[in-house]
């Protein structure tokens, strides 16, 4: 990399994008003051992954695009440069193993997100050109004719710098800092800032949950979302919990992306579960009606286990509206296309989502079509950089926002 002593470097948040733009930049020579409003860096870096920190995911270019939101694009020029390869070998290098785990999901050896955390933190603090400020919340930009050059900072003082990288993060999690100061940063120097919303959420629905059903884990379901017309917007298979308020775990998680904006629009998004995904509903309904000739006499309460685990039951008694105590042989033909559309196709309303208290990630922010994929610049102001969750870019879980995070601090620390 370019060595520049000369160069002095503002960093606007130290969270994980943040620090990994103070790395790669002091690595150049650069001088780097890296400003953290709260008491400590790192918070939200420390309790990711339910304190486990889900680093990256191995999957190929490819497929690791198609869990990216918003304009997946904009990633290929800087993860042509820094990827989940590179980004693993990173973190062994600063002494943290690694173990890839179901689902090519990348986590550190010991299972503690405080490694993560400590990997690179000590290697920020070893380094001489480095200062962190803690306890320092950034005010406004300094802007002069177009150029960025430095911040005021709330106390009142000024910090005069040659590259400013806002790396404040987006709004979820706000006890750990990402209270949205970024998009007001943003704006103030006439930067597009989309929509903000809770994203990797729970959601909400219309439902009436049985008591003994919340927390139930389903396994091997498919979630399907579609608008108030039909029209699908999402598709999902895989693992899935009821709560007390609607649906939740990691299927719905990945759901919540597509439907927490037309949520909060208030919009119509209808949830479709299959609970029977692996069976065509042709097939389906020919063992339905051969359970029922072969199991006449059993009550149709008890017989539901024989389609569906017992803590469903209650849930289908409800919406079926079909006699507790009516035999199998009493079952007519509507009451079993019935019974074949809550086992293929049980559908409920969704009503909102979980709030940004507990959303992993937020969705929107600063305009992608403003910064430049490459360098992570803005186009507007030259000097200034916007990396990680203050981009308009969001991705599934698995890993996949972390990367996002450190690639794009990577390339604005090369950069800057």
């Amino acid at each position: 990399m370019e060595n520049d002593a000369t160069r002095q470097v503002i960093i606007v948040g130290a969270g994980a994008a943040g620090m990994m733009a103070a790395y790669v930049a002091a690595q150049r020579g650069c001088r780097v003051v890296l400003l953290e409003k709260m008491d400590q860096p790192g918070r939200k870096l420390r309790i990711t992954g339910k304190g486990r920190c889900n680093l990256t995911n191995t999957a190929t270019l490819k497929d690791f695009l198609t869990h990216v939101g918003s304009d997946a694009r904009f990633m290929r020029n800087s993860f042509s440069v820094f990827f989940n390869r590179e980004l693993m070998e990173f973190f062994e290098s600063l002494g943290v193993p690694l173990v890839v785990e179901r689902g090519d999901r990348v986590y550190p050896k010991s299972g503690k997100s405080l490694d993560i955390f400590l990997g690179i933190i000590t290697a920020l603090e070893a380094m001489p050109n480095v200062e962190i400020r803690k306890n320092t919340r950034v005010a406004s930009l300094i802007i002069e004719e177009g150029v960025a050059k430095g911040v005021r900072c709330a106390d009142g003082t000024s910090l005069r710098a040659d590259s400013t990288i806002v790396a404040t993060g987006g709004m979820s999690y706000p006890l750990t800092g990402s209270t949205g100061d970024g998009y007001r940063l943003a704006e103030q120097c006439g930067h597009t800032v989309s929509p903000r919303y809770p994203a990797l959420v729970h959601l909400d629905s219309n439902l009436k949950i049985p008591e003994d059903l919340v927390s139930f884990i389903l396994k091997n379901v498919r979630l399907t979302l579609t608008d108030g017309d039909g029209r699908k917007l999402s598709d999902h298979f895989g693992e899935m919990t009821f709560t007390s308020t609607g649906i939740g775990g990691p299927i719905v998680l990945s759901a919540s992306r597509i439907a927490t904006g037309p949520l909060h629009e208030g919009r119509t998004v209808i949830a479709h579960l299959d609970f029977k995904p692996a069976v065509e509903t042709a097939t389906l309904d020919k063992r339905l009606i051969n359970d029922l000739n072969n199991n006449g006499t059993r009550l149709f309460h008890d017989a539901l286990r024989l389609w569906l685990p017992a803590e469903l039951v209650p849930l289908a008694l409800q919406h079926l509206h079909i006699e507790y105590y009516k035999r199998l042989n009493q079952i007519n033909g509507e009451e079993r296309k019935r019974l074949l559309k809550f086992l293929k196709d049980f559908t409920f309303q969704l009503t909102g989502t979980g709030n940004f208290e507990e959303a992993i990630v937020t969705q929107g922010g600063v305009n992608l079509k403003e910064i430049n994929p490459k360098t992570m610049e803005s186009r507007l102001v030259k000097g200034l950089f916007f990396v990680g969750e203050v981009l308009d870019l969001d991705a599934d879980t698995g890993g996949y926002n972390l990367q996002l995070a450190f690639t794009t601090g990577n390339a604005a620390g090369r950069y800057c």
